[in-house]
């Protein structure tokens, strides 16, 4: 039997990377899949051949555009299972090159929006037998990374988020994880190579179809966080708790990661 047949689950950022993979990896194992993003002509595109979906084009910072949406997929199709927020804001570069709008995106959408449709999904997640929340997180908010300081800081306030709202729920039928990757295969980063920072790169890469899989993993099991690669976890979490230590390696991380970023435009023709 499927892990998520006859359960519905709501993906945000489902149009493309790693939310169109989780959409597509939750529609393989059964369930009916409600795909949200900003743009609708790629929304219906990522749903073509799932016969099981719903497109809901939004902004996920709209917090009545969310609470509706929830509303919808219910009635649609009799229950809300899971939630994903996976919809993310990333504008790179030291924060002073920032401007005061870009720093508000990527709060509202990469913390706010996730806090706000958690809120709003759980009288829905109340009805199910087994439900669950899942955050997509980053080794980013386990070290904090300098040229992406308030990017860093959503994935920290999200991760933070995310442990306290397993403990608040631990005695409900609803889990809440967090999935924690380093560098993902997608346009997220691809697109925008040159301004990513080069210590991100000397961390082993991961696929959209990886971070899919932690996520499935986790809403299957209700294990609180799952990291790629976990030797990256491992790392974050040392550099967290000794900085000066990452102060010493980062010479090195950041040859590292630039040798990497160099192979990878060469290979790719960028």
């Amino acid at each position: 039997m499927k892990r998520f047949s006859g359960k519905t689950v709501l993906i945000t950022g489902a149009s493309l990377g790693v939310g169109l993979a989780t959409t597509r990896a939750f529609h393989d194992e059964g369930a009916n899949v409600v795909l949200v993003a900003r743009r609708e002509g790629p929304l219906n595109e990522a749903a073509e051949g799932l016969e099981r979906s719903l497109v809901i084009p939004l902004d996920v910072s709209d917090n009545e555009a969310m609470a509706a949406a929830l509303q919808r997929a219910y009635d649609h199709f009799g229950s809300l299972d899971g939630i994903v927020n996976n919809a993310g804001a990333h504008f790179r570069g030291p924060l002073e090159t920032r401007t005061a709008d870009e720093v508000s995106i990527m709060v509202d959408v990469n913390l706010r929006a996730p806090l706000v449709l958690s809120r709003l999904a759980l009288p829905f997640l109340k009805k199910s037998d087994k439900a669950f929340i899942i955050n997509v997180a980053s080794l980013a908010g386990k070290v904090p990374l300098d040229g992406a300081a308030t990017y860093s800081a959503t994935k920290f306030g999200l991760r933070a988020f995310t442990y306290a709202l397993a403990q608040e729920l631990k005695d409900t039928n609803i889990s809440v994880s967090a999935v924690s990757p380093g560098p993902i295969d997608t346009g997220f980063i691809m697109d925008n190579i040159d301004e990513v920072e080069d210590i991100v790169f000397s961390q082993e890469m991961c696929t959209g179809q990886d971070v899919a899989d932690m996520i499935l993993d986790c809403a299957h099991d209700g294990r609180v966080e799952r990291e790629f690669p976990v030797s990256g976890g491992k790392l974050a979490t040392i550099a967290y708790l000794v900085p000066g230590l990452r102060q010493k390696l980062k010479p090195q991380l950041n040859k590292k990661g630039r040798r990497v970023k160099e192979r990878l435009k060469k290979e790719r023709g960028i």
